[in-house]
């Protein structure tokens, strides 16, 4: 099985993103799945969300979203489709991993190799990037294409977070039309980190090595 580290010098993965009614809801799925509690991330005023993050090594981590009751209506859609009905009704099943962000040192160029939205920049507290985001919010092919990330500076969250001692063993899709999928993700250079099979419906999945054995996402 190729590594999930072996990809472009210049991109990385980082960091996988849970989707949940609430962070009070996606934590605690997490914390079943992993045996690890997240630690409380910050505000996107922007967006009107918020998160909760734990560690997966170096740069790398797993992202819980949800949308902030006490944050504001933004005047565009949600990133990570968190406004679209078919979203909304998959999270009342449960919390779920929905996606993936790669890190570019170039996101200008890398975002022309695919359709993934425009550039926007973001904060949150003291953290400033530019990240691919739909003018829709949608997932790019229901989130088995990734977002690209480019951090402004040297500082990243992972950096901040204690080592629960989690690493990301492998990442699998499925896709009821996998060819434009792998298209995409050939388009980016990272076939050999995530393998599209078909399925009859999306599904993207994370294999983690956590302290107690293996565990899927």
């Amino acid at each position: 099985m190729p590594s999930v580290h072996r990809l472009r010098p210049d991109l990385a993965i980082d960091h996988l993103v849970v989707a949940a009614r609430s962070l009070a809801e996606g934590t605690a799925w997490l914390r079943e799945r992993i045996g690890v509690d997240a630690q409380a991330g910050g505000a996107h005023v922007a967006m009107g969300t918020h998160n909760a993050i734990v560690g997966l090594g170096p740069r790398l981590y797993i992202e819980v979203m949800a949308i902030d009751p006490a944050g504001i209506t933004p005047t565009r859609p949600r990133w990570f489709a968190l406004d679209d009905p078919g979203m909304r009704a998959r999270l009342a099943d449960g919390p779920a991993l929905v996606h993936w962000v790669v890190r570019t040192r170039d996101i200008d160029t890398d975002a022309t190799r695919t359709d993934l939205g425009p550039i926007l920049t973001m904060t949150r507290g003291d953290f400033t990037w530019r990240i691919t985001v739909p003018d829709d919010g949608h997932l790019p092919q229901r989130g088995l294409v990734p977002t690209l990330i480019q951090w402004a500076d040297a500082r990243h969250p992972a950096d901040r977070l204690a080592d629960p001692g989690l690493s990301l063993m492998a990442l699998a899709g499925e896709h009821p039309e996998p060819a434009p999928v792998r298209s995409a993700v050939a388009a980016l250079g990272l076939s050999d980190i995530l393998k599209v099979s078909y399925g009859r419906s999306p599904r993207l999945a994370a294999m983690l090595r956590t302290p107690r054995g293996v565990a899927t996402l």
